[in-house]
């Protein structure tokens, strides 16, 4: 009688244990599993606005920056280059942007904000089949039509060209001008890519 007693006494520990590393398991096993229905860190930093400083930008420099796993360039055009942009219009395929994805305040020639025409902010993809174009700001490049061209972005996959506003010149593969992402300048020398600019 005695050995049932402590066989009972066992039995409840043991039982008592397995519950314990049971339960425990099952949350070790649901703790990760629930946490895969959140986003991860890197994939809402991804999707997130991207701040940009252009103090140090000096005029025909370019950075590039990642928004969304995209390439996005930014680059400080110079007095000469913004001027050169009504040159190329009868060159151009859509001089006008009127088929391009942009925001409707870079509707402009210049395809800029207001008051900060100098910085061109544009999607590094060619429109084509989406490599990413090198810029090439040496005026007068003869691989690229000598005195007929005034700076812009070259695509070595197909041969497109797009000026110092990411419009495409005519009689090349991509059919409409760069991309331009939503962005508002935060100061003078700030700007946030991925966030619409207020009217």
């Amino acid at each position: 009688m005695s050995n049932d007693g402590v066989n009972e006494g066992r039995r409840r520990v043991l039982t008592a244990l397995t519950s314990v590393v049971g339960a425990a398991g099952v949350v070790g096993a649901a703790v990760p599993f629930v946490g895969s229905w959140n986003p991860s860190a890197k994939a809402k930093a991804a999707g997130a606005p991207v701040e940009v400083s252009i103090s140090k930008l000096e005029p025909g420099q370019m950075v590039t920056v990642e928004w969304r796993g995209k390439p996005v360039y930014v680059l400080r055009r110079t007095p000469e280059a913004l001027a050169s942009l009504k040159e190329l219009e009868s060159e151009l395929r859509d001089p006008s942007s009127e088929k391009s994805t942009q925001p409707e305040y870079v509707k402009t020639p210049t395809r800029a904000v207001k008051g900060k025409e100098d910085v061109a902010v544009l999607l590094g993809l060619c429109t084509h089949l989406g490599c990413a174009p090198t810029y090439r700001p040496d005026v007068g490049a003869e691989d690229l039509g000598g005195d007929a061209w005034l700076g812009g972005f070259f695509c070595r996959c197909h041969g497109s060209k797009f000026d110092l506003a990411g419009r495409v010149f005519s009689g090349v593969p991509a059919p409409i001008n760069l991309e331009i992402p939503p962005y508002k300048f935060l100061s003078d020398n700030v700007l946030l890519i991925g966030v619409d600019q207020e009217a």
